[in-house]
């Protein structure tokens, strides 16, 4: 490292802040990335009955990533129901979000549980605006959506 000793301590945490910042980056490059390739959510909702939906399906993204992604759809739609599914080494994590005028109609937490079972999970939780949860077989994603379009229409 070509340092004395007394500035070790100091040269690890600039790598370690160095190494934050390039996690952080390739994050957002694999949430980019993800969301441009096949499966995109595209700009205009489906109708659904009296709902909007913006359903997605994307690889490679983290799980931790779908809370934010949620966000940017529920305020691209205004009023409506978001679910997307990210898909890792064959597992599928999906995320639903409902928008706040429609919740005391539909629950988050009944939509992912509805998508979880398709996938093969258990379970799923959350809260009524937003829940998450998961499943091993990410082959059923469309199904997945399909479930809570089902629901969506009655």
């Amino acid at each position: 490292m070509k340092i004395s000793p007394d500035e070790v301590g100091a040269r690890v945490e600039t790598l370690l802040a160095e190494r934050r910042a390039l996690e952080k980056e390739l994050s957002d490059t694999k949430t980019k990335l993800a969301l441009s390739g096949e499966g995109a959510v595209s700009s205009e909702p489906e109708v659904l009955g009296e709902y909007g939906f913006l359903g997605q399906l994307v690889s490679g993204l983290d799980p931790k990533e779908l809370r934010g992604l949620l966000d940017q759809a529920k305020n691209r739609l205004g009023s409506g129901v978001a679910a997307i599914i990210a898909i890792n080494d064959g597992r599928a994590s999906i995320g639903v979000a409902v928008t706040d005028d429609l919740v005391e109609r539909q629950s988050a937490v009944d939509l992912v549980r509805a998508g979880v079972e398709v996938l093969g999970g258990n379970g799923g939780g959350g809260r009524p605006a937003m829940a998450q949860g998961g499943g091993p077989d990410g082959s059923k994603a469309d199904a997945a959506l399909d479930a809570i379009r089902k629901i969506l229409l009655g």
